[in-house]
């Protein structure tokens, strides 16, 4: 097992996340993950945007690269095609891939390009200041919406399997066991593999909506997460981000569409 000091860089500490901030136990999930299926640092690059959790790859002792807004994906594709040999995890958040870099998100899953995306979705910008962003619950507050969210938030997990990526699972910061084993076979599948982790924003979501304690929130991800294959209805299966609803957690999808390096001859190593 690799030592946990060894795999994140240790001149880059102390980090820049909030106390009770959820990016925390997503980085330890992940290494764990990374770890139990013995993969090297030396063959993965690291892509992140913009917005909190695309620091993360800046922590991690392996080649990072920091990106412009919403561009992570489109980036993390021509990484891929010019370096084949190397295994490409993008880092990101809800604001980052589903806002600004929502087209380069839709088309990453179309393509089907051969990477690991992980989403941090803390229902807020948090970063900047608390605005509401696209998966902010309805009638919530931000600063944007101090009267409460009039709209209603994206669901990222199933623009995913819409679109075509290979693998989608959505876990929240409790589910730390099930969340492990989804970075694992998120890491392992070819093709477009998505990821997304409802995560606790106790500075600018929480304290904005009852919620300051982190374990509020997580007391919040408890109730209210329904296993997918629980929630399904006649009408419908879907999420429904507001406190009032169910958060749809699990696999979502998991296939073996011809990846997009494939269909244009550029040969996997990784």
């Amino acid at each position: 097992m690799t030592d946990i000091f060894d795999f994140y860089r240790k001149d880059r500490w102390p980090h820049v996340f909030c106390p009770g901030c959820g990016i925390g136990t997503v980085m330890n999930c992940f290494y764990r993950a990374f770890d139990e299926l013995q993969l090297a640092l030396d063959k993965t690059a690291f892509v992140g945007g913009i917005g909190c959790s695309s620091r993360i790859p800046l922590y991690i002792n392996s080649d990072a690269l920091h990106t412009t807004h919403g561009r992570a994906i489109a980036f993390a594709t021509g990484l891929r095609l010019a370096k084949p040999e190397l295994k490409v995890v993008v880092f990101t958040g809800d604001g980052d891939l589903g806002a600004i870099g929502g087209n380069h998100f839709i088309n990453g899953c179309r393509r089907n390009a051969d990477m690991t995306v992980i989403c941090i979705n803390n229902n807020i910008y948090g970063m900047t200041g608390g605005q509401a962003s696209i998966t902010t619950p309805h009638d919530y507050l931000s600063t944007t919406t101090p009267y409460g969210n009039k709209e209603y938030p994206f669901d990222l997990a199933e623009i995913a399997v819409a679109a075509g990526a290979n693998y989608v699972a959505r876990w929240t910061t409790r589910h730390v066991h099930e969340l492990t084993k989804s970075l694992k076979s998120a890491l392992q599948k070819k093709g477009f593999a998505f990821v997304e982790v409802v995560s606790q924003c106790p500075t600018n979501f929480g304290r904005r909506n009852k919620m300051a304690d982190p374990s509020e929130m997580l007391q919040w991800f408890k109730e209210s997460s329904v296993r997918r294959d629980k929630s399904r209805t006649a009408a419908a299966d879907h999420v429904d981000l507001n406190l009032a609803g169910q958060i749809t957690v699990g696999e979502f999808v998991d296939r073996n569409r011809e990846c997009y390096e494939e269909l244009i001859g550029v040969e996997r190593h990784a």
